[in-house]
């Protein structure tokens, strides 16, 4: 029996593959390595029904407003048998002229930041890794086009209920250099994403002043309580914490060397600037979060400054290779 690959996703995969190279693919191309056609082909679904699907496939998303070209023979344009297919992403793109206001921008920012490569299923991976062994190159990695939403903290629904609820929470809270995590109690306002990490922006309720929480750091379960304020504390506090994280990144940069045409050089460079002699300036607001994502990447990154940044990534990378120092001897 044929594999049951919901349409919305066999869809979505399609544009992943389209999107993914410049000089199109080909029918059969898409039909052997495109997961919701290829599940079909292996259970012996005949070629001439998939063919079909596939057309009316293309036909829904170009209703839908997605550019999908045709590419015919270069000598006679009109011979189609050959044709391959593709998403120009130039014309995939919003129009320069467009303008949101701050509100829309915020809801769209919103709406975005869940989306990630590490959200593509893994059969949507598989097919645009399939199709580039054929030596089909893009000029570059398919980010933000899969239909499964990125995992998020385990705290995140309690904060994102209790928001909704106006309420009180407690959490335990681990913060860098800490050996113990404390208990707070809070009054969670938004939760906004930055850097690709979570944040609860909230009133701490024993100080009674704003505070910002990254989720990955809270210990246990976040317990809701009865105990409620006043909704129009949340009005703006969207924008007041991505404002608050935006001035505190704007006075941290870290000067980075990178390798060119890697991982670190492709993520990196799009939050970086060019440093007047040497490397990129990356701004930052948590110094510990940008080292381990630094010493993820190995030799492909070089620390200049600031000295503390680089002395954290050293740590984390020698603690990686005394990790596994021990592992092998002990197996």
């Amino acid at each position: 029996m044929a594999a049951r690959i919901p349409a919305e996703e066999r869809l979505t995969n399609l544009v992943v593959a389209l999107m993914a190279t410049e000089i199109g693919l080909t029918k059969q191309q898409i039909l052997d390595n495109v997961s919701g056609y290829r599940q079909r082909a292996d259970a012996g679904v005949r070629s001439d029904a998939l063919e079909k699907m596939f057309e009316r496939d293309k036909d829904e998303l170009r209703t839908l407003g997605v550019p999908v070209e045709t590419i015919g023979d270069q000598a006679d344009p009109n011979d189609l048998r050959e044709a391959r297919y593709r998403i120009p992403q130039a014309e995939y793109d919003l129009p320069s002229d467009i303008e949101f206001t701050a509100a829309e921008l915020a809801v769209l920012q919103l709406a975005g930041s869940v989306w990630s490569a590490e959200s593509a299923s893994s059969d949507a991976t598989a097919g645009v890794r399939k199709i580039r062994a054929l030596g089909i190159d893009g000029d570059e990695p398919i980010i933000g086009f899969a239909p499964r939403i990125t995992a998020r903290d385990a705290a995140f629904p309690q904060l994102q209920d209790a928001i909704e609820k106006s309420r009180v929470v407690t959490f335990d809270y681990l913060k860098p250099g800490e050996s113990t995590p404390r208990r707070r109690r809070v009054r969670p306002l938004a939760l906004v994403d930055y850097e690709a990490r979570w944040h609860v922006f909230a009133v701490d309720v024993d100080i009674d002043a704003d505070r910002m929480f990254l989720l990955s750091r809270i210990v246990g379960d976040v317990k809701i309580t009865p105990t409620s304020f006043s909704p129009e504390l949340r009005e703006g506090a969207g924008e007041r914490a991505l404002a608050g994280l935006q001035q505190v990144a704007s006075q941290n940069s870290a000067l980075l060397e990178i390798t060119p045409g890697t991982e670190a050089s492709l993520r990196l460079g799009r939050r970086g600037v060019p440093a007047a002699t040497q490397g990129i300036l990356v701004p930052f607001v948590d110094l510990h979060i940008l080292a381990d994502e630094l010493a993820s990447y190995g030799p492909e990154v070089r620390v200049v400054e600031p000295a503390a940044l680089r002395d954290a990534v050293v740590d984390r990378l020698t603690a990686v290779v005394t990790t596994n120092s021990v592992a092998g001897e002990t197996a």
